[in-house]
């Protein structure tokens, strides 16, 4: 069982740690999940004199044609029409794999270039409140000390929480070039109050648990009636694999549990594999 942690929340049992705080998915922002990672030496090397942000321009694609403005005057782009700066094309031996990820919050398929940003996309879906995501949004041609450069970004996200501007890059494959790419990717969201993030790497557990729990995001009707007991056996910070067992239908609550884990309505511990031993509690969704 659960036990109550000294701020008012849940510590799950085994937790461990002097200190430790649960990472709670029903609570969570998507950017919670990622481990940061600092831009400062890419900045070093850009031109931020004063006048940057009428010198460096952005291009993005409209109604079949190709439109550049300076940065400056970027936030007036129509942001929810615009298409991918180029497409998503397949071929024999490419090392990436592209692909087409439908997202519940849109209702679509989007556009990705390889795994990592196919994980991307599948935590925006969970804890991203997103309205909606748009691939390769737009490049931007930005100068530094060697000269002009230019840089897409990979996916410009609308949400509750924001307008976002992000890329995607391995942690371990992050170069020089890139983080200064990335930097300039910053500092143009920042000089349109839109907010940035590199997701260079997921902290312990998470995108193997949000896989997990993504396989039964698709709605699911409950004409066996298990969901009070889910809901009751959450009140008492019960674990995932105490609360199937003692439901009459233990497939179908397990199930259940998945599907109202990712739609929020629960929550367990990020911070920790998903397992029996995992405990749940209620979201802020639960009815």
């Amino acid at each position: 069982m659960a036990e109550y942690a000294g701020n008012g929340g849940l510590r799950p049992e085994g937790a461990g740690g002097v200190g430790y705080e649960p990472l709670w998915s029903h609570a969570c922002r998507w950017d919670d999940l990622l481990v940061p990672v600092s831009l400062g030496e890419g900045r070093q090397g850009l031109d931020l004199d004063e006048g940057w942000t009428r010198r460096w321009t952005a291009t993005w694609r409209y109604a079949g044609g190709e439109v550049t403005c300076a940065v400056a005057d970027l936030v007036a782009a129509p942001v929810t029409r615009l298409g991918p700066m180029r497409g998503f094309t397949w071929r024999r031996e490419q090392r990436h794999r592209p692909g087409l990820e439908y997202m519940v919050s849109t209702g679509r398929l989007h556009g990705f270039e390889s795994l990592e940003e196919a994980g991307l996309l599948l935590v925006l879906d969970f804890a991203g409140n997103v309205v909606e995501v748009l691939s390769q949004p737009l490049r931007l041609k930005f100068r530094t000390a060697g000269g002009w450069r230019r840089h897409t970004p990979d996916f410009l996200v609308i949400s509750d929480l924001g307008i976002w501007l992000v890329d995607v890059r391995p942690a371990d494959l992050i170069g020089d070039k890139d983080r200064e790419s990335f930097a300039a990717a910053a500092e143009a969201a920042l000089a349109c109050g839109w907010h940035y993030t590199l997701a260079a790497r997921w902290k312990p557990y998470v995108l193997m648990t949000v896989d997990e729990m993504s396989s039964r995001r698709r709605p699911l009707a409950d004409p066996l009636g298990v969901r009070p007991g889910l809901f009751a056996g959450a009140r008492e910070a019960m674990t995932f694999g105490e609360i199937a067992v003692e439901s009459t239908f233990e497939p179908v609550a397990r199930a259940h549990l998945l599907h109202l884990l990712w739609h929020r309505r629960l929550g367990i511990d990020l911070g920790r594999p998903l397992a029996d031993r995992s405990t749940v509690v209620l979201g802020s969704e639960a009815s």
